[in-house]
């Protein structure tokens, strides 16, 4: 049965596990290994070298994203966010979307070829997007974050930048999803059902991630910036 409400430091880490699956991802994003046993949240953090209270932060936010927000002056290590926004766009970038492109040319392959080729370049193209949005926040966001926390002065950046150009990634993959649910002329298949729900799984995943970075990374970097 699923907890009702907040989750706190002396709850069992497998009992997060097990009432929320997606937090197997959060876990892995914080470095934590599995093998968690009947271990508190704030002993398998500490055990893995992860602040406790961002931890639980991020989890109760993607847990209730409409919720109140914490003081985020008090509740989040920066740094530890940046580790775990980075380990986001490796996933991203590295495994969840190469995978999607994969299965989705083995879904679409007995389908027209000029077809095929369009939902193939349409998905390149948004592939594309998602990875330039990331690199930008990897070189230009993170290592001013960084700098900031370090004490540096007179840094040519501030987090309004980013604000002002930070944009939704996941649409694009919404318009992908409707292409083929209305407009896919082949039969259905386990394969195509399969992409599918990667493609809703990863969407829904991409809106957590930037609503994230809009509601706890950018008030926490505000907060730094503060005279």
């Amino acid at each position: 049965m699923h907890k009702i409400g907040r989750y706190s430091e002396t709850d069992k880490m497998s009992d997060l596990v097990a009432d929320h699956y997606s937090m197997l991802l959060v876990m892995h994003r914080f470095g934590i290994a599995m093998g968690i046993g009947e271990k508190s949240i704030r002993e398998v953090c500490k055990l893995n070298g992860v602040d406790c209270d961002t931890f639980l932060t991020v989890v109760n936010f993607l847990l209730d994203e409409n919720g109140a927000l914490p003081n985020v002056s008090k509740c989040l290590s920066v740094e530890t966010l940046v580790d775990y926004l980075q380990r986001s766009h490796d996933y991203f970038l590295k495994f969840r979307l190469p995978d999607i492109r994969r299965k989705l040319k083995e879904a679409i392959a007995g389908c027209p070829e000029d077809v095929a080729f369009v939902i193939l370049k349409f998905f390149d193209e948004y592939a594309s997007e998602v990875n330039k949005h990331m690199q930008y926040e990897e070189k230009i966001v993170f290592p001013y974050v960084r700098s900031l926390v370090h004490g540096e002065q007179g840094l040519k950046y501030n987090i309004g930048i980013f604000r002002k150009k930070h944009d939704q990634i996941d649409l694009k993959l919404n318009e992908l999803k409707n292409i083929l649910i209305k407009y896919y002329p082949g039969p259905g298949s386990n394969l195509l059902n399969s992409v599918l729900f990667d493609i809703f799984s990863c969407e829904k995943d991409l809106a957590s991630h930037c609503l994230m970075e809009d509601r706890l990374f950018v008030p926490a970097i505000l907060e730094i910036e503060k005279p």
